[in-house]
């Protein structure tokens, strides 16, 4: 278990979030997930399964994700799950599985973590971690997570302010890791029709509030495979760092939310049709 250290204050902060805030790096500051940044000129796409499954399945995801130029993979090998009775993930195997596959198609991976005992275990073997939605709020994970020397993917609870999200990312900060992208993951509102509700005005809020990258994730948000391209061209045309979507070889046989996956062909016209649009903000993919 990691040794999580008290926090001790000897003077109130000038600013809510310090450590996180756009004075302290004006410009913006970029953060590498393996050799891959984010902040900088480009638009990266993550992509991936939301669980691996096996062998052939991360393999052929990282195909695809190669192919048609998404730079990190992603896959989750814990699955924290609404119903005890679903599909919970391969654990430890799982991780194997997901880094071999990254290693041999040639990007880094990002995965979630969910308790402070599987922190330093996962450390070695993966690339970034992940805080999924459900663990935002959960503060001794950020701080054993900000005693790492490697970055964190927050994703912002789906009933979180935009205040708490950006506190929850000075949690991880305060214990000396500042490598945070911050992604909207979408939160829940009236609406039924969708999931939840992509709020890019608040992913567009937190970036000029901080100084970290912002991500956002619209197969979460929406859960309809057919909305996921216009939100991330959305968040390109705003000047979002990237976006985080579900790919998958075969969708129908997904043990994991395969119906909002995008099947191969749904991500080749995501990635046709996203390049003009980030290459017109000054980017590239």
């Amino acid at each position: 278990m990691a040794n999580i250290k008290p926090v001790t204050w000897t003077e109130t902060p000038s600013s809510e979030y310090p450590l996180v805030e756009r004075s302290l790096h004006p410009t913006g500051s970029t953060v590498a997930i393996g050799d891959v940044a984010f902040g900088g000129d480009s638009f990266v796409m993550i992509a991936g399964p939301c669980a691996v499954e096996s062998r052939d399945q991360m393999d052929a995801s990282a195909a695809l994700v190669t192919k048609f130029g998404a730079r990190v993979l992603r896959g989750g090998a814990f699955k924290p799950r609404t119903s005890p009775y679903s599909f919970q993930g391969m654990g430890f195997e799982g991780i194997e599985l997901l880094q071999g596959a990254s290693r041999k198609h040639g990007m880094p991976f990002v995965t979630e973590v969910m308790s402070i005992s599987q922190v330093k275990e996962l450390e070695p073997h993966v690339d970034a971690f992940q805080v999924g939605t459900r663990n935002m709020h959960n503060f001794d994970l950020l701080r054993a997570l900000g005693e790492t020397g490697k970055p964190v993917l927050l994703k912002r609870g789906f009933g979180a302010t935009l205040r708490e999200w950006l506190l929850a990312c000075e949690y991880v900060a305060q214990g000396g890791n500042s490598q945070i992208i911050l992604c909207e993951r979408g939160i829940r509102s009236f609406s039924p029709e969708t999931r939840f509700t992509l709020d890019l005005a608040g992913a567009i809020w937190a970036k000029q509030e901080t100084h970290l990258p912002v991500i956002v994730d619209p197969s979460h948000a929406t859960g309809l495979p057919q909305l996921v391209g216009p939100l991330v061209a959305a968040a390109a045309a705003a000047g979002l760092d990237g976006a985080m979507i579900e790919l998958h070889p075969t969708p129908d046989d997904a043990l994991s939310d395969g119906d909002q996956a995008l099947t191969p062909q749904q991500f080749e016209v995501l990635m046709t049709t996203l390049r003009p649009i980030v290459e017109a903000v000054g980017r590239k993919l």
